[in-house]
């Protein structure tokens, strides 16, 4: 290169300001202050080109602001570098390379620039232009140079930072999108309403519901049984804009009842100002089983059982007075009688333990069988009942309730058992109403179920308020397991007791 030509302008066809061998390739060191190299000096400028006086003199012009690779064969290409300027040779010689490298740095734009000597650059065809973002025809000024490759070093920065902020930020939605809590993201209007604007998978799994609820407050969760004070104390948190937790009855699109833990927070703008409320939901109904369970059995702990083994330490203290003959036989037979309750209770707590531990299942079971099992096991234990089935005419009754047969078991036991009339009466019912659900009748004619066994199950138990038998709390804790309904109506005629689930869960 001929280093006393006068400065070219770029390719935009401005004359360089410098003179006085300012061109590159020239050798001169002098340069201007917004010049000077860049702090981090981490992008990397690829000379492809042989190694003649041209490439020292470019590798020293840009070297100056930038970390400089040198190479003539244009495997290098395959190497990392923010821009490439090659000669006409290596450019000839490179052939579609340029390209596969620009499709491999897709999305994030890659510079190639073209040198070309004096003169040479209207020769150039269009297929030459295609492939690369300049052409600087040599010689050409050292400010010049530098102000043109960094201007393309620069578009590669802004969109290499653009592509990390879009893989930023659509790592931030996938990590919403996948989490393994349910996720609602709300907008904050001032009044009643907060329409939901986003929801992830996990909502979509836990609730039922899809894209349909896009624009509506999600009150659609709430049911017949959802507690008012609940809501009420969401509202509150929301008109304060502050964040709450709650613990709340909600239903599935399927009108399956489930226990919901929630917890929402207000997301504010710069200003301050709230604009959309978070939401976070979590399934807590095998919790709140759990806790059910230990209140109930340590009453059963702390109540019936040091009740029953005082009974017996009482009568075991009369014994060894030496009573008469009618006070020892009584005495035994409250021991002996006693001891069996014990035994009972253990027996009770050891089913429900078994049942409500026992893990969820896919696996369907055919209702009908399980239930003419059933009623030959209670034929056979108490032949004077008259136990009878009445079941849909379609076949089979296929539900993955675990624990469902034991808790029908329950209740026709308990049923059979405290009737004194000389042939207790028992019917089981099933019925198919709404669709994906089932409902199970147990009727009886006997002497019916106290109040205080069945309203415990709603307002929990007390040392002085609690139900007498485990059996009506395994009957509630599958059917609440199942996310279903269970009632109880006792009159003059008997007690139906009626256990309502989702065929699958």
């Amino acid at each position: 290169m001929d280093s006393e030509s006068d400065p070219e302008a770029g390719a935009d066809g401005d004359e360089s300001a410098e003179r006085n061998g300012d061109d590159v390739p020239a050798g001169d060191d002098a340069r201007g202050d917004d010049l000077a190299p860049r702090p981090d000096g981490d992008e990397t400028v690829l000379l492809l080109m042989d190694g003649d006086r041209d490439r020292e003199l470019l590798a020293e012009a840009l070297g100056e602001r930038y970390e400089i690779r040198t190479a003539a064969a244009p495997s290098a290409l395959g190497g990392e570098f923010d821009c490439c300027l090659l000669d006409t040779d290596a450019f000839d010689a490179a052939g579609e390379a340029v390209d596969s490298r620009r499709e491999r740095a897709d999305p994030a734009f890659l510079p190639f620039v073209l040198l070309a000597r004096d003169g040479s650059r209207s020769g150039l065809d269009d297929r030459a232009w295609q492939r690369v973002d300049d052409v600087v025809e040599l010689p050409v000024g050292r400010r010049a140079l530098l102000t043109r490759v960094s201007n393309l070093i620069e578009r590669r920065t802004t969109s290499l930072r653009l592509r990390r902020t879009v893989a930023d930020l659509r790592l931030k939605e996938r990590a919403m999108d996948e989490a393994p809590v349910g996720i609602t993201l709300a907008r904050a209007t001032g009044g009643d309403d907060n329409p939901l604007v986003y929801h992830n998978q996990e909502f979509e799994e836990l609730t039922g519901y899809g894209e349909e609820t896009l624009g509506e407050d999600c009150r659609f969760l709430q049911g017949p049984d959802t507690s008012d004070e609940t809501p009420a104390e969401i509202r509150a948190a929301l008109d304060e804009e502050r964040p709450v937790s709650v613990d709340i009855l909600n239903y599935r699109a399927n009108d399956q009842k489930f226990w919901n833990r929630v917890t929402i927070a207000p997301l504010r703008d710069e200003e301050g100002s709230t604009t959309h409320f978070v939401g976070f939901q979590t399934d807590i109904t095998e919790r709140k089983i759990r806790e059910r369970r230990l209140e109930v059995m340590t009453r059963v702990l702390n109540h019936n059982l040091r009740n029953k083994m005082n009974l017996i330490s009482g009568y075991a203290d009369l014994l060894r007075g030496d009573p008469d003959g009618e006070m020892r036989r009584r005495s035994l037979d409250v021991i002996g009688k006693t001891a069996d309750d014990l035994t009972g209770i253990a027996e009770a707590v050891r089913t429900v333990d078994e049942t409500l531990s026992a893990p969820a299942s896919e696996a369907a079971v055919d209702l009908r069988v399980e239930l003419i099992e059933l009623r030959n096991r209670i034929r056979s234990r108490y032949p004077h009942a008259d136990l009878t089935l009445s079941l849909p005419d379609d076949d089979p009754i296929e539900v993955a309730v675990v624990g469902l047969t034991v808790a029908v078991e329950e209740a026709v036991e308990n049923a059979v058992k405290h009737n004194d009339a000389a042939t207790p009466s028992v019917e089981v019912r099933v019925e198919r109403d709404p669709p994906g659900w089932i409902a199970i009748a147990i009727e009886d004619d006997g002497p019916g179920i106290p109040d205080h066994e069945t309203q415990v199950l709603e307002s929990g138990e007390t040392s002085l308020t609690h139900a007498d038998r485990l059996g009506i709390w395994l009957m509630y804790w599958v059917v609440g397991k199942a996310g279903g309904d269970f009632t109880v109506d006792t009159g003059e005629d008997g007690t139906t007791i009626r256990l309502e689930v989702p065929t699958h869960p």
